[in-house]
């Protein structure tokens, strides 16, 4: 079973290549290890990176430019953060969030980005700004990515906007599954996925999303990143096609880059906390184009629990 992410979202920085490296890190280091912020120091701010002097340190190093008054970050809290990155023998940055003026968003922990960050940003406090230096097998190693070169050491200032604590499942009112015509979904909420039980007749035409469990949380909006555990089925022969839960590790959408257009359309206006069927027709999906281990003109079930927003 493949992860569908990288099909469902139009993708950024694709910080997940990432290396298998080491567990050193060091919070102690000397300021000649930091590249200087020559402006934009402030929090907020898009700072403004000078070139790395010398030899680069070979061990992930981390340096709490100003700290914030939040909650210090723990593996699985969902965040959002703006970031920029260049490499270390280098004045350009490759990539940053703040001209986008889009917050990235990602789960702490969960592999989504390079081992550099998820490290090296835990335990921080929500408000901080960190400049973090990551050595290649932090990063992205030998194979580089894009305009990152191979074997490049990186520098990266990140402020730390917003943290959640996601939750392990769903949580609310069970609503009556009735439609012996629709998938039903289970109720469980011990954090595994849930069962997924599709009829033999023929699937709907048009989009279904119907609450499993109704939570009292906001209502998502077109404009906000949901963390979500899911899984997802073929209507046709009822195989599974992707799951969270096989890694469990969260997933985080942020709506407005969400190209499938079904899952979009049914998760906005429905409650955070709240476990959801959707039921997605093929011209809401992925149409006349096979995708991985989805036929063309597939109708797809998906049991998602969203479980925070950002």
């Amino acid at each position: 079973m493949r992860r569908l992410a990288g099909l469902l979202v139009v993708p950024l920085l694709l910080l997940s290549t990432a290396a298998c490296g080491n567990d050193k890190a060091s919070d102690s280091a000397s300021q000649d290890e930091f590249p200087a912020i020559t402006a934009g120091a402030k929090f907020g701010e898009k700072p403004t990176l000078a070139k790395g002097e010398g030899d680069p340190p070979k061990e992930l190093k981390t340096d709490v430019i100003s700290e914030g008054d939040g909650a210090k970050l723990k593996n699985g809290d969902a965040i959002q953060v703006n970031y920029l990155g260049q490499a270390w023998d280098s004045a350009k940055p490759f990539d940053n969030s703040f001209d986008r003026k889009q917050p990235f968003d990602l789960t702490l922990g969960a592999g989504m980005v390079i081992q550099g960050w998820d490290k090296g940003l835990l335990g921080k406090k929500v408000g901080s700004r960190v400049e973090l230096v990551i050595p290649p097998d932090l990063g992205y190693g030998e194979q580089g990515q894009g305009d990152i070169k191979p074997n490049a050491t990186l520098v990266f200032v990140v402020d730390i906007v917003k943290a959640t604590t996601v939750p392990a499942s769903a949580e609310g009112t069970e609503v009556a599954q009735d439609n012996i015509d629709l998938p039903k979904v289970g109720t469980k909420t011990d954090g595994k996925a849930p069962t997924v039980t599709i009829p033999k007749s023929d699937p709907p035409k048009k989009l279904v999303s119907n609450y499993v469990l109704e939570s009292k949380g906001d209502v998502v909006k077109e404009t906000d990143s949901v963390v979500v555990n899911y899984v997802g089925l073929l209507w046709k022969g009822s195989k599974a096609f992707d799951s969270t839960y096989q890694t469990g590790k969260t997933q985080t959408f942020p709506l407005a880059q969400v190209t499938l257009k079904g899952l979009k359309n049914g998760l906005i206006g429905k409650k955070v906390g709240s476990r959801v069927l959707l039921v997605i027709p093929p011209d809401q999906a992925f149409g006349d184009k096979a995708q991985q281990s989805i036929p063309a003109k597939s109708t797809l079930v998906f049991a998602v629990d969203i479980l925070a927003k950002m």
